[in-house]
């Protein structure tokens, strides 16, 4: 009799150690690959926010080399035109790389000092302000200020493009970048000597 009693099954302690061991075995992993994934997606959307920092720098830059250009060719063109108006000692603005060079900034583009979301394509490709496009969890502000005068000229302004987003539950991140641009050209707001 005692051998029929012992070959009947598992008890039900045997059973909820098992069911505990079996929820460990696959809990761990489980919890391990979801902040895997949640790491991964924040890296994702910090290298694109530190891209998207820089394309705006880039263009800004670009802006200024552009109004270089003009200025070999005879046009008589201020060297800061486009990043800073003479109001301004500092400015705010939107940068849409997907436009032409002469309205690639938008110094109008942040009323109040908000900046709108940057917005991307539907093939998922470009980050601008089209029409129809969809707006994108990250914000681009770029702003310039007049770091050094001469004669109440603009001789070193300061560039910052700040990228801020939130990835999931994660608080709100910022990527901040700047560069100083310097007027090392003549222009029509220099006199000859």
């Amino acid at each position: 009799m005692k051998t029929t009693l012992s070959a009947r099954g598992f008890t039900l302690i045997e059973t909820l150690v098992a069911v505990t061991l079996l929820t460990l075995a696959i809990g761990a992993p489980m919890a391990l690959t979801s902040k895997s994934l949640a790491a991964a997606y924040r890296a994702r959307d910090q290298i694109t926010a530190f891209h998207l920092a820089q394309e705006a720098i880039e263009t800004v830059r670009h802006v200024r080399d552009h109004n270089i250009l003009m200025i070999a060719v005879g046009e008589d063109v201020d060297l800061l035109d486009g990043i800073l108006t003479e109001d301004d000692d500092s400015q705010v603005f939107t940068v849409d790389t997907t436009e032409s060079i002469e309205n690639a900034i938008d110094l109008n583009g942040c009323p109040s000092g908000e900046c709108p979301p940057l917005q991307i394509n539907s093939d998922d490709e470009l980050y601008g302000y089209g029409t129809g496009w969809r707006d994108t969890r990250f914000t681009r502000t770029v702003s310039a200020e007049t770091i050094r005068e001469e004669d109440g000229v603009p001789q070193e302004v300061k560039i910052t493009a700040a990228v801020s987003w939130q990835t999931g539950s994660f608080e709100v991140q910022t990527v901040e970048i700047s560069e100083n641009l310097y007027r090392w050209v003549s222009d029509n707001t220099q006199e000859d000597d």
